[in-house]
């Protein structure tokens, strides 16, 4: 599909609005309250329920009330009661689609109470079979290949979910208790994806951001050892805890391609937390954690205004085999704390410390989605109100 039918196609559904409104923090709470009438507080002709035991629960299962939707333009919000669900969870439909989390705390992801958990790892096939939630058209989409340009994915392949989001709940891909080979938590291509007080936790490729993938994550927890965040798309985090359960790679590794949306392309994180795990493991890795490593000369990366504690490699970033340092953007902007070294920065060849000026194009998440001409409304999908 071309970028231009792309851009009216994504145009109209932005659009559309939903009757109601979970914008409003409000009508969220009251619907993800737990009741004895679960969907008392929401939407009941827009709202599924799924719970494993309840004889009210519409589903048992998350994808089994996803695979109901109807491939159109409506809204649909997914309340999903509290438990374990062992399962894959592919969204592909085109229209706003919503999961929340059943809590009593919902701008607080440590209380999550809904854990979606899958064990599945690369050991053969392609990345994209391994991840516990999917948000993509189709399984080309979400392909992610191999090399610097990955999966080459067909021109005409449609553009997925314009408006996907999840709200307090938990996805974990916990195959082995180590970086052994990637096992994603979160897969997202040609769609928009926001993820609010969502928890991630895995190993290795924690988060992959495919072609044409926009993706805004905000007040929930990152988890992993291995190139946490990698991809081809757009992804802003913002006041999240990006927790270090040991050193391997660095924490992004983006591949940015000109199949990209014509945004600023890359990940960006701001006003976060970059921790250790726990003592033991902080031990282990002190000064040992790159922010990132560049796997294609189109890489763009971002660490803004974030606490970093000692686990951070004095220098920042590394390059990746000597290949890709003169031509990427891997950079920082008024970070601080004790994993934080200015002279070390300095004297790297590798990170680079942005000036208030180099800053303002990336310095928030509507100039980041924002179209280039300047449209109203791009980032629509965002709750910014979350």
């Amino acid at each position: 599909m071309s970028i231009p039918k792309l851009v009216v196609l994504l145009s109209s559904f932005l659009s559309v609005v939903a009757a109601w409104d979970i914008h409003n923090h409000n009508h969220r709470r009251a619907c993800q309250a737990p009741s004895r009438n679960p969907k008392s507080g929401c939407d009941h002709n827009k709202t599924l329920y799924v719970h494993q035991t309840s004889p009210t629960a519409d589903f048992r299962s998350v994808q089994a009330a996803v695979a109901s939707l109807p491939n159109n333009t409506n809204t649909y919000i997914i309340l999903i009661g509290t438990g374990n669900y062992t399962e894959q969870v592919n969204v592909t439909r085109s229209g706003p689609t919503y999961l929340l989390g059943q809590t009593t705390s919902p701008k607080n992801y440590k209380a999550n109470t809904v854990n979606i958990i899958w064990r599945q790892a690369a050991l053969l096939g392609d990345n994209a079979y391994t991840s516990t939630l999917t948000v993509a058209p189709n399984l080309n989409a979400s392909l992610t290949g191999s090399g610097p340009t990955g999966f080459a994915v067909p021109d005409d392949t449609p553009f997925g979910c314009v408006d996907f989001r999840s709200y307090n709940l938990n996805f974990i891909n916990d195959y082995l208790p180590y970086s052994a080979t990637p096992s994603l938590a979160l897969s997202i291509s040609r769609a928009n994806g926001g993820f609010y007080y969502t928890g991630f936790y895995s190993y290795q490729d924690t988060i992959y951001v495919g072609k044409l993938g926009n993706a805004y994550m905000r007040g929930g927890e990152v988890a992993g050892q291995t190139d946490f965040f990698y991809g081809f798309g757009t992804l802003w985090a913002t006041q999240i805890a990006v927790t270090l359960r040991s050193c391997g790679g660095g924490i992004t590794a983006w591949k940015g391609t000109n199949t990209t949306f014509p945004n600023k392309y890359g990940v960006y994180i701001t006003d976060s937390t970059i921790l250790a795990a726990n003592s033991s493991i902080a031990a282990t890795i002190y000064h040992k954690c790159p922010l990132g490593r560049p796997w294609n000369a189109q890489h763009r990366s971002i660490f803004a205004r974030n606490y970093l504690d000692d686990s951070i490699l004095p220098a920042g970033y590394i390059d990746w085999s000597g290949r890709y340092n003169n031509y990427t953007l891997q950079a920082e902007y008024q970070d601080y704390g004790p994993g934080y070294n200015a002279t070390a920065r300095a004297a790297s060849n590798f990170t680079k410390v942005l000036t208030d000026r180099e800053w303002e194009p990336y310095s928030s998440a509507k100039k980041v989605f924002g179209h280039p001409d300047g449209r109203l409304g791009w980032d629509s999908w965002v709750d910014y109100d979350a």
